[in-house]
């Protein structure tokens, strides 16, 4: 390899640094999920009450995905994620005030707006971060690199909940997770603001956002639309289930259930994105997809053996399932992602809006499990489950319907 080789290969991975760094950033989102079960407890909320905050999160995602492709294409990549990293500096902010200076419905306040502005901030970045790779990685090598992004997401995920037990009990200060996550925040925010990247051309034509949902017209732009809200469904409606079907089951301690089934989930979740972020750059995406949804499909079946299961369900499954679904689902964001940009490339800035359009799958499938358990047992919010985790076994066998060419 030659000198100005290597000074590319190594400019080039200088500059991806900070673009990975933003993807942590991007993990700030998973901290809802902590943040609720404190206020709940603290603000006295109902369940119902305390559940719409994750689905206040998911909601944006339909409101902005498509109008952040628009102005994806007007500012570029790189800028629209430095400005979602300023819109999620103020949702850690704004905690951090209600805490050390406001109380009650003030604080309360403050609080939901916090959650209103992560999930805000977060759709601009996902939106943006994902095709910012684009510049860095072509073809199949796309996914393995996706799922390296979600695989440093995910250790924002996982610090959470442990930095705020932390913060509980040796300062009595649950919410110094806002703290540390806003430092880190604006250190990613400074890494990326002084790399220089080389963008790609604004997508070809006028963008608008009639022309945006026109794509979902291509039946293979809508098969992997539909695919990313079966992952995200799956993902969301599972974190929410598991801990309600094994506490219904055996009669445990809710708390301790949910922290431990959360950390078996993330823990999968993060070993599959890593496994991915190698595996992937070695076998195709149709290979890649094929895996994932038999691993999914499993867990499901897994699922069901055991609510089905009425006298001393074999606990065993119910942990191999949770497994499963962490590890067979990691990867399926990334597949689904990855094919629909490169099938269409010079509409990226516009699919990747629609695509993040597909992480309202996670405030829908939540209630409608919701509904199937309450109306046949939590046997009927596995079926729902099962929807997505089929459709992805589906799209990996007819792979070849994916693979026509635009």
């Amino acid at each position: 390899m030659s000198n100005e080789t290597t000074k590319t290969a190594n400019a080039g991975l200088k500059a991806i640094i900070p673009v990975m760094f933003a993807f942590f950033v991007m993990g700030f989102v998973d901290l809802v999920g902590t943040a609720t079960n404190y206020v709940k407890g603290e603000f006295a909320l109902a369940d119902g009450t305390a559940n719409l905050f994750t689905t206040m999160v998911f909601f944006w995602f339909l409101i902005f995905s498509v109008p952040t492709g628009m102005l994806m294409n007007k500012i570029g990549r790189r800028k629209t994620v430095l400005w979602s990293i300023l819109v999620t500096l103020v949702a850690m902010a704004l905690p951090i005030i209600a805490y050390t200076i406001f109380e009650g419905t003030p604080r309360l306040v403050l609080i939901v707006a916090s959650f209103a502005f992560l999930g805000i901030g977060n759709t601009l970045m996902q939106v943006s971060l994902n095709p910012l790779l684009t510049v860095f990685v072509k073809g199949d090598k796309l996914a393995s690199t996706l799922t390296t992004g979600q695989f440093v997401k995910a250790f924002a995920s996982l610090f959470a909940p442990y930095i705020a037990i932390w913060g509980a009990n040796q300062l009595g200060m649950w919410w110094i997770l806002f703290v540390i996550y806003f430092v880190v925040g604006v250190i990613g925010y400074i890494l990326l603001a002084l790399d220089k990247i080389e963008e790609p051309a604004p997508d070809a034509g006028t963008t608008t956002i009639a022309k945006c949902f026109k794509l979902l017209g291509d039946p293979i732009i809508l098969l992997c639309f539909l695919g990313i809200v079966s992952h995200v469904g799956v993902d969301v409606g599972i974190n929410a289930q598991a801990p309600r079907i094994l506490t219904e089951h055996t009669g445990d301690q809710f708390t301790s259930i949910a922290a431990t089934a959360t950390m078996v989930y993330f823990v999968a979740r993060m070993i599959g994105c890593f496994t991915g972020g190698i595996v992937l750059q070695k076998i195709s995406n149709k290979l890649g997809v094929r895996i994932c949804g038999v691993i999914m499909t499993l867990s499901a079946i897994c699922f069901a053996i055991f609510t089905m299961t009425s006298v001393n369900p074999p606990v065993w499954l119910f942990w191999v399932a949770v497994a499963l679904v962490g590890f067979g689902n990691s990867n399926v964001f990334s597949l689904f992602l990855s094919h629909a940009l490169m099938y269409r490339p010079e509409r990226q800035n516009e699919i990747s809006g629609l695509m993040l359009m597909g992480l309202i799958g996670g405030a829908i499938f939540p209630p409608i499990m919701g509904v199937a358990a309450d109306a046949m047992g939590q046997f009927g919010g596995i079926l729902v489950m099962a929807v997505g985790c089929v459709y992805v076994l589906v799209m990996g066998v007819f792979y070849k319907v994916l693979e026509k060419k635009a």
